[in-house]
């Protein structure tokens, strides 16, 4: 399988329909929103941190010159894209040639696959990999495979923790860094993260997906920010899924104790297989009723054959009242679920329209004085 997001086996227009997904990435967001489109879901795009190259090359010129000057015993290449924009940088400022011949004999240490790529085509080539395509296990495999007292030279990937480099400093004579792009954080103007976080709070999203660490610790502080923080995590630690690209990426989610998914293969098409895998055996709800089957697919009802899409009202009643199998759902509950500030007028009035909408009468029964439930 390639790494395109579209090609994950299996391919059908409406594996995702009913379900909504919120994505957080800057960079490819358009490959990834395709993707879950072509599969039938609704997707909220609300980049919670964007890539930019540096604000002036002078830094990075700067650093290149110094690497050149330097001409490292290992170079640590840790991103395609940072390679890339590396490289393009050095060209423009003459420096290009000069920074081929000072890595020439330089041992090229790379933190996975795509930043392979990159070396390679820039025309050189790696001496090896890191074990887990992490820069801490990139770390570790210089600390294992290299005397000290070296010099070291790192390409810098926007978050690297400082403590990470500190190792480096603790074993070899001289670590030089550059950094040709970073991360910043979204325009206050723009409220998609606004929305995203409101929708994954209020059982408007199905799943979150994430493709770097920076993007969950800016969702994080932007719940934080609005006061939000405790109800965001509390929904991808149930109803909403978070879905990640790699180890790295969910470690912030982790430490917050949030269990996210995450493939076997660090790739962007293999997250999107996982999330399709994994929205369609754990979070439909399928149901025999006396009806005939009920299966409940993010926003969506199928029954009697019909596919019917649900209100957020509608939907914060039925999917409770299907969780429950069959048994009573309180009143009081069902209230405190519906969105805004609801009461037991405006829960009949609901549950009036739901049943409406779904067109088999008797199919969501009344149990005097206790609550409702689905007639099994």
């Amino acid at each position: 399988m390639t790494d395109r997001a579209d090609s994950a086996i299996g391919f059908r227009p409406d594996q995702l329909e009913g379900f909504r997904i919120g994505v957080t990435s800057d960079r490819r967001s358009s490959d990834l929103i395709d993707a879950f489109a072509r599969r039938g879901a609704q997707v909220v795009h609300a980049p919670t941190i964007r890539m930019a190259n540096a604000t002036s090359d002078e830094p990075v010129i700067a650093d290149t010159r110094a690497i050149i000057e330097a001409r490292p015993d290992v170079l640590l290449a840790t991103t395609a894209y940072g390679v890339r924009r590396w490289f393009e940088v050095a060209d423009a400022a003459g420096l290009g040639d000069d920074l081929m011949g000072a890595l020439a004999r330089t041992a090229i240490l790379v933190r996975g696959p795509k930043a392979r790529g990159g070396i390679r085509a820039a025309g050189l080539d790696d001496v090896g990999m890191s074990a887990e395509e992490t820069t801490e296990s990139l770390i570790d495999e210089v600390l294992a495979t290299h005397p000290p007292g070296l010099t070291v030279a790192v390409q810098l990937h926007g978050y690297l923790p400082s403590e990470a480099l500190d190792r480096l400093r603790d074993a070899h004579a001289r670590v030089l860094t550059v950094e040709p792009y970073r991360w910043i954080d979204p325009d206050l103007t723009d409220e998609r993260v606004d929305r995203l976080i409101e929708a994954a709070c209020t059982g408007g999203l199905d799943c979150i997906t994430f493709t770097s660490a920076p993007a969950v610790h800016a969702l994080l502080m932007a719940a934080e920010a609005r006061g939000c923080h405790d109800d965001l995590v509390d929904a991808m630690r149930g109803p909403v899924v978070a879905a990640t690209v790699g180890p790295v990426t969910s470690a912030p989610l982790v430490a917050a104790g949030i269990p996210p998914v995450q493939p076997e293969r660090f790739r962007m098409g293999a997250m999107v297989r996982l999330v399709c895998e994994h929205l369609e055996s754990e979070r439909v709800v399928r149901l025999d009723t006396a009806h005939g089957p009920l299966s409940l697919r993010g926003s969506v009802v199928e029954l009697d054959g019909r596919r019917i899409p649900l209100a957020p009202v509608a939907l914060s009643l039925l999917r409770p009242l299907a969780h429950a199998r069959g048994a009573v759902v309180p009143r009081g509950r069902l209230v405190a679920g519906m969105p805004g500030d609801s009461d037991e007028r405006a829960l009949e009035v609901a549950l009036s329209r739901l049943r409406q909408s779904l067109g088999v009468p008797g199919l969501i029964s009344t149990v005097v004085k206790r609550g409702y439930r689905i007639d099994v």
